[in-house]
């Protein structure tokens, strides 16, 4: 059966991951119609948001981070009424393994500003870390930080909370559409292209994630975002792991573990991984992670693996997030989370909403996150990344 497009659309959102469902979802609840959703997977759940590692959390390293959890988390908690779906938020909390000086001075003075805007974390000395994760090797450790609220929600139910959401409120949703580049005249997008026809629209919403980039360039546009992957294992049961294990991480090393059902995820960032869209497991990357995880937790040596999948992150030059316009008109952009777009895609959509409709976002003040602060040196480096 061949899939019409529709000829016309008041907005394109390309991208049906977490940023284009919740955008698309904001946008019908302003009242927008005529808004269609292009996602060039067969299924929902081979696109990015279902490889993340579904943390959430309000420990950051900038204001405008901690600003937009303080703003994205509470919307997760009211999602089930809101949405109508379970999100599955588990308030495991976060804690964070530092190993070097530097790292405790820079996390002694986030816990101070995330404190100041009300998000409520907590300085560990090394003995506190040791009485909170006593099956952990902590010998190394100098202190810590932890929030009871971080925790952990499932990916597929935000997202496909969103998805169903916006089609009941008339959003057009459609799957294995690619997009293949845009029409543009007088400096403004004219038409999106695509495998199965072409779409009039003086709006577009570039929220493709990894691809966000590539797909901008398309519209003639140099968008500094960069697809880095990122993989992680499931374990089988450990009868001895603690129900309040928190999500972990070590950040020196950018080693995480949190609780998956009766057993443990748990990934380390490759700091030499190339730039690219590969998503196979790279094998022996992945017995260096879990060497290095079993020596942080030796109970890992009794488990067997149970999954592994590999993702990828959507990597700017300064770890933060691009909203708002471009220079060719009607062309927008909600790219580049840099690892923490899951945690962030509620109140992202919310404030694309308000910029198309309210002329810029009212409810963060995401102004600095702009695409010409790249060409302009604004850069705002965010050290709190894994």
């Amino acid at each position: 059966m061949t899939l019409e497009l529709p000829k016309t659309a008041d907005i394109v959102i390309v991208g049906g991951g977490v940023m284009g469902a919740s955008t698309a979802y904001h946008l019908a609840q302003r009242g927008v119609s005529n808004i269609v959703v292009l996602e060039r997977t067969a299924q929902f759940e081979d696109g990015a948001t279902n490889r993340c590692a579904g943390g959430v959390r309000y420990q950051f390293g900038t204001e405008v981070n901690v600003r937009l959890s303080l703003a994205s988390l509470p919307m997760l908690e009211t999602f089930r009424h809101d949405v109508g779906i379970d999100p599955q938020y588990r308030k495991c909390g976060y804690l964070f393994l530092l190993t070097r000086p530097e790292e405790v001075e820079l996390f002694k003075r986030n816990v101070a500003m995330q404190n100041d805007l009300g998000a409520g974390t907590r300085w560990l000395t090394a003995g506190e870390v040791q009485a909170r994760v006593p099956m952990m090797d902590v010998s190394d450790v100098l202190g810590g930080t932890f929030n009871a609220e971080d925790g952990l929600c499932d990916p597929n139910s935000v997202l496909m909370g969103y998805i169903s959401s916006a089609r009941k409120q008339g959003v057009l949703v459609l799957n294995e559409v690619e997009v293949t580049g845009f029409k543009t005249g007088g400096g403004q997008v004219r038409r999106v292209t695509t495998t199965h026809g072409e779409i009039e629209t003086e709006s577009v919403i570039d929220a493709a994630g990894p691809w966000a980039g590539q797909v901008a360039e398309w519209a003639g546009l140099d968008v500094p975002i960069q697809p880095i992957r990122r993989q992680m294992i499931t374990t089988t049961p450990l009868p001895d792991l603690p129900p309040d294990f928190p999500f972990t991480i070590d950040f020196a090393r950018s080693l995480y573990f949190h609780r998956e059902g009766q057993g443990i995820l748990t990934g380390m960032s490759n700091p030499n991984q190339t730039p690219g869209f590969d998503q196979t497991v790279d094998e022996v990357w992945e017995l260096e992670a879990m060497e290095a995880a079993m020596k942080r937790l030796p109970m890992l040596a009794s488990a067997g693996r149970l999954s592994g999948w590999a993702g990828l992150y959507e990597v700017t030059p300064d770890a933060h997030p691009i909203f708002g316009p471009t220079p060719l008109g009607g062309f927008w952009l909600v790219a580049g989370f840099s690892g923490h777009g899951f945690m962030h895609g509620p109140v992202a959509g919310k404030l694309m909403a308000e910029f198309l409709l309210d002329g810029g976002p009212r409810t963060v003040d995401v102004s600095m996150l702009d695409l010409a602060r790249f060409s302009e040196g604004r850069l705002i480096e965010e050290p709190n990344v894994i």
